[in-house]
């Protein structure tokens, strides 16, 4: 099988300490428009043109996220086989799959704020599906062969 180009393993452990905070700023923006101060921007008005004041910690939250994510489902394994490429492979497809069905019920089912809402959250389902689904079948491919 063709070798996979990885993440080193240390890249895990990385990506679940910036999981953390991303994480708990990502929820805070969406659930109580929680914003830092200090990436506030107020453009200058420049000729006829007008642009609104914009605060970025979505756009932190959002970005700290996916590279997170990326650092935690994209690095290798103390010990990286075929088996465990076959997992990683399977994990993602599988992940795309729950990514597009979750597209498909917000297209026919859901309107308004609600549908921008979960397409926001869905930026991330493919990631986070993957990295659970991944860890949970190499959890029991280690738990039946010790």
């Amino acid at each position: 099988m063709k070798k996979l180009h990885l993440l080193p393993h240390s890249a895990r452990k990385i990506g679940y300490v910036l999981l953390v905070p991303f994480l708990a700023l990502g929820i805070a923006h969406m659930g109580w428009d929680f914003t830092i101060a200090q990436l506030e921007y107020h453009p200058a008005k420049t000729g006829g043109l007008s642009f609104t004041n914009t605060n970025y910690t979505d756009e932190l939250a959002t970005i700290g996220l996916i590279i997170a994510l990326i650092l935690i489902g994209f690095s290798k394994e103390k010990t990286e086989d075929e088996a465990i490429q076959f997992f990683r492979l399977e994990a993602l497809q599988w992940a795309v799959y729950a990514n597009y069905a979750v597209l498909i019920l917000a297209v026919l089912f859901c309107y308004g704020g609600l549908f921008f809402t979960i397409m926001t959250i869905n930026l991330f389902t493919v990631l986070i599906i993957f990295v659970l689904r991944f860890r949970y079948v190499l959890y029991q491919y280690n738990k039946s062969n010790p």
